[in-house]
């Protein structure tokens, strides 16, 4: 029973998401209500004329009280979590008790991280978001509400399986040598080559990466390239996710005895032999063919790799790629700029593995300009609601004189003949006519709405330049089909060798085998640079036909697998209160969780107080809401001219060790953890 509804204030549906006990349940209501041998109403209606009472009355006490309620739960048990942004109401349901108002909120806060991805500035436009979420043509609005319905599903089930899903933070296949050949490959072949070339329409590729399911492989950005947030990455892995799902269970079988090699043990890798060349292969017919299992040699001989288990996967070349725009936010020495376009290309190497590529669009310098003025014009709008009038609403920045100059030269660059740039003109003439002219009413309080309606249109100004495919269709506006087959074609060239390799070492990435001995009762740890936005943690595997874990396969594995997410759940409360360390005992289990931080050269700097955060704040996480990045910022305020980094520790070890012992391995852990010979990602 779970349902994610988006509304505008007239209880219009723009978005709905319902699992099929929650549909049934509906059906079923309308049924008995319904005469005999009437039609049962559209699912839209139903859903709407449901919801529409507590839309309506939370709209009333917004209006009236300015609050509303943010939570309920019916005599049924059914949790219904509410949150407006702006004009839009999301409403989260869960009837059947797998999910708390943490979990709902979360969710809520996720969707419309994804909105803004997939739309950008248009979304700090309630009237133009209302139009793109809920299209006039039908068959255009459901294929619109299908896309995000399966990128809701896919997060969904993301974070029940994945545990970097479950922490919000990036996961990396830990293989240094590799790593660092494919940055190589990235940097001084594929991105150069794609760069230099003529096809590429205009764009310039700033980031490319490889994913091997979630996990990622490389990372690699261009000089020129702003820093990708941890929000925006996980939102990306999302998307391609969603693209080319990933199938743990159906993919390539990983075979039972394989021990892992990351740089948490010995420091040993697999490596394969090359591919035979085609002179190699004609000139011996017992040499391996194109297309047969690849031969691995491996550093450790008592180590074998089922030969039956791992079959070359092909994929059909793909066709003309159409890149997918998304909105990501960049950093420059003038400062922040969220939401700003760039294409992703995701190019399939194999099923599993992906090649992700963001470019720059030619247009951008367009996006920046809409931000500075919509920041300056919500600027105003703020003072002026304040009370601030004439001089003292325009006093400091941004300068509103200057603002108006460059918005003339802005409007006269686009030119009268788009339908919106007319508009545009035509709103801000009246603006001008007011605010400065001799004869209008200046700055105060009436101005508040012409303020809002630049705001409109300056959004609908970046809808028309970044969502609506206008323009000549002859005139080439992405990396031609060609580039990108060439791009996909040198990627596999590089890892042919290594395919097979990476789709075991996704699944068993880290291992708790080399901690055992030096960490008796250790279970389960799960550790997180928040500075970095990355994770580490042994791998879980509860599926039958995944590879076993040390704990087995099961009840056994899928029992320590549901404590650890009860812990982060648990953890992420007592954070919210303000406490930075837990430990508890729960049965035959002792788990702990540690937040700290410390100086760049690793030096733990003295704990101070976590600020405590209101029940119905923003969920503790780096997808939707970076909270990491606001406390790191609340302490270095004390830390002045040093770099802070902040860490969170999870371990559950068996109840029956001593709890000197439990915080002494804690400590030794987060040493060993932090060593850059033992994991030098983190």
């Amino acid at each position: 029973m779970k349902c994610l509804l988006i509304a505008s204030e007239s209880a219009e549906v723009l978005f709905h998401w319902t699992d099929p006990a929650f549909l049934q349940n509906i059906q079923e209501k309308y049924e008995v209500t319904q005469e005999e041998g009437q039609r049962l109403p559209a699912f839209e209606d139903s859903i709407s004329t449901l919801f529409a009472p507590m839309i309506i009355s939370c709209t009333t006490l917004v209006d009236r009280l300015g609050d509303s309620y943010t939570s309920f739960t019916t005599e049924n048990n059914h949790i219904y979590v509410l949150h407006q942004f702006e004009e839009c109401l999301y409403i989260a349901v869960n009837g059947d008790g797998e999910e708390g108002e943490d979990d709902l909120r979360r969710k809520i806060y996720v969707m419309k991280k994804m909105i803004e991805v997939l739309f950008g500035m248009v979304t700090l436009s309630s009237n133009l978001l209302r139009k793109e979420l809920r299209p006039q043509d039908t068959q255009q609005r459901a294929r619109l509400w299908k896309h995000l319905q399966s990128l809701l599903e896919t997060y969904s089930q993301l974070r029940e399986n994945d545990q970097s899903f479950l922490v919000e933070a990036v996961e990396r296949l830990i293989h240094p040598a590799l790593c660092e050949q494919c940055i190589e490959f990235l940097e001084r072949r594929l991105v150069q080559h794609l760069n230099s070339s003529a096809e590429r329409a205009g764009e310039e590729v700033l980031h490319a990466f490889v994913l091997v399911h979630t996990k990622l492989l490389v990372f690699y950005s261009t000089r020129s390239a702003s820093k990708l947030t941890t929000s925006d990455l996980l939102t990306l892995i999302i998307l391609a996710q969603n693209m080319y799902p990933s199938n743990i269970d159906t993919d390539d079988p990983v075979p039972e005895d394989i021990e892992n090699t990351s740089s948490s043990g010995p420091e040993s890798f697999y490596t394969p032999e090359p591919s035979p060349t085609n002179r190699d292969s004609s000139s011996s017919a017992d040499k391996p063919l194109r297309g047969s299992t690849p031969v691995f040699e491996f550093m450790d001989p008592d180590i074998q790799m089922a030969e039956d288990s791992l079959q070359t996967l092909e994929v059909p070349p793909p066709g003309p790629l159409t890149p997918r725009r998304v909105f990501l936010e960049v950093s420059s020495k003038d400062g922040l700029y969220p939401m700003m376009p760039h294409s992703m290309y995701c190019l399939p190497l194999w099923p599993g593995i992906t090649l992700v590529l963001l470019t720059k669009i030619p247009t951008t310098a367009v996006a920046m300009s809409v931000y500075k003025f919509l920041e300056a014009f919500s600027t105003l709008e703020k003072r002026l609601r304040e009370g601030q009038e004439g001089s003292a609403a325009t006093r400091g920045p941004p300068n509103i004189q200057d603002v108006r100059s460059k918005l003339d030269k802005f409007i006269k660059v686009l030119g009268p003949s788009e339908v919106q740039s007319a508009q545009l003109q035509n709103v801000w003439t009246e603006f001008k006519n007011r605010a400065f002219a001799r004869g209008g009413s200046g700055f105060n309080k009436n101005l508040i709405p012409w303020c809002k309606n630049m705001k409109t249109q300056l959004c609908g100004i970046y809808r028309q330049c970044f969502l609506i495919d206008s323009g000549p269709a002859d005139i080439p506006r992405c990396l031609s089909p060609g580039l990108q087959e060439r791009a996909q074609t040198m990627a596999q060239e590089k890892l042919m060798d290594w395919k097979d390799f990476l789709l075991v070492k996704s699944k068993r990435n880290i291992t708790m085998v080399s901690y055992l001995e030096d960490f008796p009762g250790l279970i389960h740890f799960i550790r997180v640079d928040r500075s970095t936005g990355q994770m580490i943690a042994p791998s879980l595997c509860t599926t039958e036909r995944g590879p076993a874990s040390e704990l087995g396969k099961g009840p056994v594995a899928q029992f320590i697998k549901s404590k650890v997410w009860s812990l982060v759940s648990t953890t992420r409360h007592f954070l919210r209160k303000g406490y930075s360390t837990v430990t508890l005992r729960d049965g035959d289990f002792y788990f702990c969780y540690f937040l700290w931080f410390e100086s760049e050269t690793g030096y733990k700097l003295e704990a101070g107080d976590i600020p405590v955060l209101p029940d119905d704040s923003a969920p503790i996480g780096m997808l939707a809401w970076d909270y990491y990045w606001k406390l790191l910022r609340y302490y270095s305020k004390n830390q002045q001219g040093e770099m802070v980094k902040c860490y969170e520790l999870l371990t559950v070890h068996l109840g029956v060790i001593p709890t000197d012992i439990i915080l002494q391995h804690c400590r030794q852990l987060a040493s060993k953890l932090w060593e850059p010979s033992r994991n030098p990602l983190l």
